[in-house]
Formats: structure tokens, sequence, C-alpha cells
């Protein structure tokens, strides 16, 4: 039977932004643990590998100590009820997610009903935030100060080595 008080939060994080840093923080304050699920797409070309991610994230989120960070393959669903949850959260920003993560929240019930969604809309200052832009921003200037407000300033130095290279 599934812990009712363990959640999973899954995306590709990569990287991780101040927006999932803050969803991140609200779940973990409403359920007893909270699993990141880093998804492995291979469709996408990420900028970080999978254990570069996870390193990034425990260093982001190692204040929480009810939040841990795991990578998987497949199915959300799947990897949700590998660890023994049945409460998968999604972070959405205004409008540009909400078809979106709709549809995906409609095709993870159909695949296992005993799985619910819970929604935690962005917070208005991250709302625009998106990892395709912080690459962009990252890309063309060195001013960290204009970076931090996209990402955790822990990252940053990773974040610019990565794109460097």
């Amino acid at each position: 039977m599934p812990q009712p008080h363990t959640a999973v939060y899954t995306g590709s994080f990569d990287p991780v932004t101040l927006g999932h840093l803050h969803v991140i923080e609200r779940a973990s304050r409403l359920f007893d643990k909270l699993i990141i699920g880093i998804g492995i797409n291979a469709d996408k070309k990420p900028l970080f590998d999978p254990q570069e991610r996870v390193a990034l994230l425990e260093n982001v989120t190692h204040d929480f100590s009810n939040v841990c960070v795991e990578v998987f393959s497949g199915l959300a669903v799947d990897f949700v009820r590998s660890v023994d949850a049945n409460i998968m959260v999604r972070g959405i920003r205004p409008l540009t997610d909400t078809a979106g993560e709709f549809t995906m929240m409609m095709a993870n019930h159909q695949l296992d009903p005993g799985i619910e969604t819970v929604f935690l809309m962005a917070d208005e200052r991250f709302a625009h935030i998106s990892s395709s832009l912080l690459k962009q921003i990252a890309s063309l200037s060195d001013d960290d100060e204009q970076l931090a407000k996209f990402v955790p300033l822990k990252i940053i130095p990773e974040l610019r080595s990565k794109l460097r290279s």
C-alpha cells in the first residue's frame, strides 16, 4: 500500500531553476517525504548528465530533511509506483503549462487511477522561467547577479562551466 504522505515531483531539471526550487520548498512542507524524480528523456539533448543533475539538486535541497533525489527512465507513473507513493506533484506556470499538464494528468490517470496529481502554481516571480530561457541568458551574459534571478546561486559555477565546454 502506498504511503499517503509521500509525493513525487518529476522533471528533467536541466538545470534546476528557482521555479523548480520554489515548488520543491512548498511541496516539502505539504508532504512527509518528497522524492524528486529526474526523468531521462532520450529525445532531449541535456546540458547536464543525470548524475550531474542529481548533484545539483542535492546541493540546493540539502537543507530539506524530507527531500531526496533519484533518477528514473520510463513513465512517471511507473516511477511513482516503484517508490510506493501515490501523489505526483506538478509545478505549473500560468497559461503556458496548463493545457499540457492537464493532458498529462489525464493520461497518467488512465495509466494508474490510484495516483493523484497535485498542481502547485508557480509564484509570479518564477512564472516565466524555463530551462531554455536561462541557458540562453547564461550563454549571452557574464553577469552572475542577473543569472541568479533565474537559478540558485549555488549552481551558477557549474552552469557556467558546462556552457563553456
